[in-house]
């Protein structure tokens, strides 16, 4: 099945307009069974309550039945389960539990997408892709504003991306490269397959719900078209001086020679927007003064240093190399730094009563994991910062595992030589 769906890529970068009439009978036993195996089992259940073990119990019947209802066209998917995610402003982010046969579907669906379109789209797009990143996105910005003359930072957010897209502009865009009607009367039901809530169900008439496997493809064939395309074909031959793009999901920056080009595109961006039922998130939209000549030009007016943005939780600023030279710097947001400082102490008081060989294990995994995210260049402060909170964390928490005091520093500084914390480190170079 994988040489299929390579020959599948091969053909669409081949023939950029290639439009591929008959592929849903791809969707067969043999690539569901590889989506069951690849399929992670530790996942909350949806409304059916079948986990991926007790589907499995039965693969081959479960699978015959499931292509039978797919060629008889009578599969229909059970609403997803709906909960709510608290986010740090006091806001919820929703997100969908889907069934698990659901998500069998849903798999299978994104290997045929990104089989298709994956060889459409630009550089510039680096979330949810193969061999891409969010470190990627981080050093084609920074090479952007270091080696190319860009003077102004447009750091855009639209408004609730995933949960307004728009259902028949979806088909539309995907209609584009597929016109198998099987193909496209499975995503229209998957995107119309509803919600419960509070014991209530809800239609889905917008938005491809988060959670669901097949979104992140959806996602990005939509920002390709409204977005990225655009951007490319349209705005940018039209540009006197530099621009560049980086989008990561529904996150991206634009960076500009001219402030009047910026500002120009801006409002044509929130125009593009309302045609394809996005919104731009103007409270949270800013065009700064930021790249290699904003110390100086702000200070020859007599402002303050330039601004600062933040993207994929960096906060990008100007600084310079130990040479006296340009260099845009990133360190961790103080949002997203809070953030895991709140999660880890709420970690290690849930555990303060655990032996100590696991609790200082599961610090370290996930020490380890924060490190090799923000663990790039001109960062080593921030997640220095982390390990020493950590510390005091373990502790405040140790000491509360009785009604006597266990520790003082000296002697927590002994237990920390037997049980001792992973240290941070540089694991990215954005230079390479």
């Amino acid at each position: 099945m994988e040489t299929k769906l390579a020959r599948i890529s091969e053909l669409s970068a081949e023939n950029p307009n290639m439009v591929f009439n008959s592929i849903g009978h791809l969707i067969n036993e043999e690539l569901l069974k590889e989506c069951h195996a690849d399929m992670d089992g530790k996942k909350a259940v949806g409304i059916d309550g079948v986990t991926k073990e007790a589907y499995g119990r039965n693969l081959d019947a479960n699978l015959e039945n499931l292509v039978g209802r797919l060629k008889s066209k009578s599969y229909r998917p059970k609403p997803a389960k709906r909960i709510e995610i608290p986010k740090d402003n006091g806001k919820t982010r929703p997100l969908n539990i889907y069934c698990y046969e659901d998500k069998i579907i849903q798999e299978a669906v994104r290997r045929l997408l990104e089989a298709v379109f994956e060889p459409c789209f630009y550089d510039e797009m680096m979330g949810f892709r193969p061999h891409r990143g969010c470190h990627d996105a981080v050093k084609r910005l920074g090479r952007m504003i270091e080696d190319d003359d860009t003077n102004w930072i447009l750091d855009a957010d639209i408004k609730g991306f995933f949960d307004h897209l728009n259902h028949e502009w979806i088909i539309k865009f995907v209609e584009s490269r597929i016109s198998d009607p099987n193909v496209i009367r499975l995503i229209r039901r998957l995107l119309k397959s509803g919600i419960i809530k509070d014991y209530y169900f809800e239609s889905t008439e917008e938005g491809s719900g988060q959670g669901a496997v097949c979104s992140p493809i959806l996602a990005n064939i939509y920002m390709h078209y409204v977005l990225v395309w655009w951007f490319k074909e349209k705005i940018q031959p039209l540009m006197k001086g530099f621009s560049g793009l980086v989008v990561y999901a529904d996150d991206f920056v634009v960076c500009f020679q001219y402030k009047s080009e910026a500002e120009r595109f801006y409002e044509l961006l929130k125009a593009r927007m309302k045609t394809f039922g996005l919104d731009m998130e103007e409270s949270k939209t800013r065009l700064i003064e930021f790249g290699k000549h904003a110390d100086d030009d702000r200070r020859g007016r007599g402002d303050k240093k330039p601004e600062t943005f933040t993207f994929l939780g960096f906060t990008h600023y100007c600084s310079k190399s130990r040479k006296g030279n340009f260099r845009v710097k990133r360190k961790t947001s103080r949002k997203k730094y809070a953030k895991k400082c709140r999660e880890l102490n709420i970690t290690i008081r849930d555990m303060r009563n655990w032996r100590l060989q696991p609790i200082f294990d599961t610090v370290n995994q996930i020490l380890v994991g924060y490190y090799h995210y923000y663990g790039i260049t001109d960062n080593f402060h921030a997640i220095a910062s982390m390990e020493r909170k950590v510390e005091r964390m373990l502790f405040y928490w140790l000491n509360r595992r009785s009604n006597k005091r266990s520790y003082i520093w000296s002697g927590f500084s002994m237990l920390l030589k037997q049980y001792p914390i992973v240290r941070p480190k540089i694991y990215v170079n954005v230079y390479s």
